[in-house]
């Protein structure tokens, strides 16, 4: 076997042996030039790299002293409190990723009219290039979706009459065509996926014009084309939820730093994709999902709360699951008290664990999601509070809306494009200088020495 197929030999294990031998660097060498790693410093707090008007991420609040203190999370889209604009649609019975949207690209939230309009507009762009889907997405179908979804954007590149023109009113309606159509790019690349490599049968509906961008993707999705009307609320909360989360985040931090060098939208939003398919970033939710799973093998009664906090303590001890000393879907970059996108999930995940007669699972989620920061604090030593983040009950949610894994990460990318666009706009705006910062080199000067005396 060779190329791409080729194994891993004995000669390449040889060859990475002297990449990593000569590539780790002294860790004390960090802290003697005072290196942020990961751009945060030793309190987990980032580094202040840019300024923006999209959205605030609240963790502490300051005392009368001054001093910053630790308070219930708060999350802000163009200084609206997520809770009040989710609330607002609750309240309203309507569906609200189309509003949110406007608001994070355009800075005030639309009237009648204008949501109409812009409606209208997004519903119009929802659809792909002439035989887009048959000569793309079907041919070489890739078993991870956001590797499909990266390809398909790349390539609708070569479909665009002016692609490279990143005039502000031209990205702007490549950025719209991307929001419209990344729901119909990741439920057909799973589709795909599941005839071509699973042998299942292959469904391509098209999407309605009158129905919400979460309705579109349960119609989408299912054979038979039906869903419930809490389904399509609670998809639709999710999406809102996922749509942004400051420019600090990985990949929103990419958007900014690949527009900042003036390439052209197609490559920022792939450049956006490929960190957003880390594990690490817009991947936890699978994780947590596969952790219940094999806690729900190895815990026999789901009710014992004992035995549910030994199963944690082995998490952390790394003896259970993937022994990574990991509690998943616990603990956030930025929260330590509370992740508010956590406390607006919870209500819906209760309704939805009722209509689907999943609530012997809530209950579990609930005891470790009391647990586990009790655990963590007794085994670990933080910096900081512990709590549930939004993965922790996103995976619940979509397992519930029986999406397969493969799609849980693109959507993600479904709502978090429209957090993407906002940042490029807010980018190419404001700023006309590439984003380049400093690494130290720490290895000494070397004589060259000839190859025949080496």
């Amino acid at each position: 076997m060779s190329g791409f197929n080729m194994k891993v030999t004995p000669e390449i294990e040889k060859l990475t042996g002297l990449c990593v031998d000569n590539s780790r660097i002294d860790v004390s060498l960090y802290g003697k030039y005072d290196v942020k790693r990961g751009l945060r410093d030793l309190n987990g707090k980032g580094v202040l790299a840019g300024l923006t008007q999209i959205s605030n991420v609240q963790a502490v609040r300051v005392d009368e002293n001054g001093k910053e203190v630790p308070c219930a999370g708060n999350l802000y889209y163009r200084g609206y409190n997520i809770k009040d604009l989710t609330g607002g649609l609750i309240q309203d019975k309507r569906f609200g990723f189309e509003e949110i949207t406007y608001l994070l690209l355009f800075g005030q939230l639309p009237n009648r009219q204008q949501l109409d309009d812009f409606k209208s507009l997004l519903a119009n762009q929802r659809t792909l290039p002439r035989n887009f889907v048959r000569d793309v997405i079907m041919k070489a179908p890739s078993r991870d979706i956001m590797n499909s979804l990266s390809r398909s954007v790349l390539t609708l590149y070569c479909y665009d009459r002016n692609p490279d023109d990143i005039s502000l009113d031209n990205v702007l309606r490549q950025c719209l065509n991307l929001i419209s159509v990344f729901p119909l790019l990741s439920v057909y690349g799973y589709q795909a996926y599941s005839h071509y490599q699973q042998g299942k049968s292959l469904y391509i509906h098209n999407p309605r014009k009158s129905l919400s961008t979460a309705e579109n993707i349960l119609r989408l999705l299912r054979p038979d084309k039906k869903y419930t009307p809490l389904e399509a609320e609670i998809l639709d909360i999710a999406l809102i939820l996922h749509m942004e989360h400051g420019g600090g985040n990985n990949s929103t931090f990419t958007t900014h730093v690949v527009s900042s060098s003036g390439t052209d939208t197609y490559s920022a939003i792939a450049a956006a994709l490929s960190s957003l398919k880390g594990p690490k970033h817009g991947g936890a939710n699978i994780k947590v999902v596969s952790m219940f799973q094999d806690m729900k093998k190895e815990v026999h009664d789901w009710q014992d709360e004992d035995e549910v906090r030994a199963y944690l303590k082995k998490l952390l001890h790394k003896e259970a699951f993937d022994r990574r000393g990991l509690i998943y879907g616990m603990g956030h970059a930025i929260y330590s008290v509370s992740d508010p996108r956590a406390e607006v999930f919870k209500g819906y995940v209760e309704m939805l664990a009722k209509e689907k007669g999943r609530m012997k699972d809530y209950q579990l989620y609930s005891m470790v999601e009391r647990l586990a920061p009790q655990v963590i604090a007794e085994e670990r030593r933080i910096y900081k509070g512990v709590s549930a983040n939004v993965d922790f009950y996103s995976g619940f949610v979509y397992s519930m809306l029986d999406l397969p894994l493969e799609l849980y990460t693109p959507m993600f990318a479904v709502a978090r494009i429209a957090g993407w666009s906002a940042h490029r706009m807010e980018e190419l705006i404001n700023t006309d200088k590439i984003i380049r910062p400093a690494y130290k080199n720490v290895l000494p000067q070397a004589q060259y020495v000839p190859l025949d005396e080496r």
